[in-house]
């Protein structure tokens, strides 16, 4: 994974680095100064202008500029404090003028056309929650030191970082317990399928639906199978069996006490889903919470399952005692109603919190993806888009955290490779009219490309 750190957590590695600040700078001048060159294609006789700051990030600024002009740029340096409205003409802008500790709304002056390169974060960028104001830089690319900051990987500061390159100074990062999850990451996590293996080594079980609501469930369940699950069976409590594939078993839970039906048709499976498309009664209720603390499974939490959870307080109290990985995967409403406020700007400390408060993995989605284990580590998923902005994504994603559950993987790494898979499928579909039943299709095609 590649690493992130907030920005606190980036001054402590800074002050813990054994060699003098002067060094470190000049690490990073240069990289900034290489990545430079490659977007001016060249050298000698190319413009570029520097924004600087007073802080380090003008002094990473000002090396670059140093070591350009030795190769043979014409280098103008601005100090931020003075910059024009408009700056002069050239071929690059290097933007140095405030890193991450910048607090307040800044206007960059206008680029002229001009490619922009930022140092460490784009100007105005919240380092911590990618906030930025109107006026905060543009930037083309960005090459940051040493580890990710959180707001190059959240929105809206991703979008204002353009492509993002990590280099090395040499700051010892080992101890980051936030990390953007890459394809790499994907391959290590995903088991292969046991020479021995048969279908109910990773079965999995759906208890979702209602009369007239089977949709959901039916996404849910065939995702499961899409994502590796070697059976899967869906009961909706209250109707005949309609699985909706024929590859999917449907069972029949009765519409009262369907709990005590699934604790003990579920036996046999290795994970167990309980959500999408339910009824918010207070009959389901009861059986979500009955289901939650006497199953001995690995269980996704989903949509009326959540909303079956009630608010933190009422959650922790049927979540605490679970002696199996519980995955809870709400949107933004969701987590308003689970933590009693809405995640916030800070949406790292805002998981963090009710995945520790919980004692459960808690995947929020978004477009970036923040997943958070009881014991405060945090995954980033960027493989997603606005492609999954449609009805029915969510159920499929619940669909593949079980199955990846039902293989052994723990709560973080399944609710992470989940998250990933599903948004790498998004990609290979249609760009526009994309809809949630497409995915169950490009499931497989993700899984063997990552693989």
């Amino acid at each position: 994974m590649i690493p992130v750190l907030t920005p606190e957590e980036m001054a402590e590695v800074d002050r813990a680095a054994p060699e003098p600040v002067e060094v470190l700078i000049g690490r990073a001048g240069s990289a900034t100064a290489r990545a430079a060159r490659r977007i001016l294609g060249g050298s000698y006789g190319r413009r570029v202008v520097v924004v600087a700051g007073k802080g380090n990030n003008g002094a990473d600024g000002r090396e670059a500029a140093r070591r350009l002009a030795a190769r043979g740029v014409r280098v103008r340096v601005i100090d931020a404090a003075e910059a024009p409205d408009r700056l002069p003409p050239s071929d690059l802008v290097i933007d140095a003028a405030y890193g991450t500790g910048f607090r307040g709304e800044y206007k960059a002056p206008d680029a002229g056309g001009a490619p922009v390169l930022a140092v460490d974060i784009p100007s105005g960028v919240n380092g911590l929650t990618g906030e930025a104001p109107e006026g905060a830089v543009h930037a083309t690319r960005t090459v940051s030191f040493a580890a990710l900051k959180p707001g190059l990987v959240l929105h809206p500061g991703r979008l204002r970082s353009g492509e993002v390159e990590l280099a090395d100074i040499g700051l010892d990062v080992s101890g980051a317990r936030i990390g953007v999850v890459e394809p790499p990451d994907v391959a290590a996590w995903l088991p292969d399928r046991a020479p021995d293996a048969h279908k109910w080594k990773s079965a999995v079980w759906v208890a979702a639906g209602s009369p007239g609501m089977t949709g959901a469930a039916q996404m849910c369940a065939r995702s499961a199978l899409r994502a590796g699950a070697g059976s899967v069976r869906l009961g909706i409590p209250g109707s005949e069996p309609d699985p909706g594939f024929m590859e999917v078993v449907g069972r029949t839970p009765p519409a009262e006490g369907w709990d005590d039906y699934v604790l003990e048709d579920s036996q046999r499976a290795k994970a167990l889903v309980v959500g999408p498309g339910l009824a918010r009664t207070d009959t389901t209720r009861d059986a979500v919470r009955r289901v939650a603390v006497k199953s001995p499974l690995p269980a996704v939490l989903d949509a009326d399952g959540l909303f079956a959870l009630g608010g933190k307080d009422e959650a922790a109290g049927v979540l605490r005692d679970r002696g199996a990985p519980t995955v809870l995967t709400p949107h933004d409403g969701e987590f308003k109603r689970l933590q009693g406020s809405a995640a916030g700007p800070d949406r790292l400390a805002a998981v963090r919190s009710l995945a520790r408060d919980l004692g459960a993995t808690v995947l929020l989605k978004g477009p970036t993806t923040v997943v958070a284990s009881p014991d405060g580590q945090v995954h980033m998923v960027t493989s997603g888009g606005p492609r999954l902005a449609t009805a029915g994504s969510g159920d499929v994603l619940a669909g593949v955290v079980a199955a990846f559950l039902a293989m052994g993987l723990d709560g973080l790494r399944a609710a992470s490779t989940a998250a990933f898979v599903h948004g790498y499928a998004a990609g290979l579909g249609w760009r526009r009219g994309l809809v949630a039943g497409d995915l169950l299709d490009l499931l497989p095609a993700a899984l063997v490309q990552l693989a």
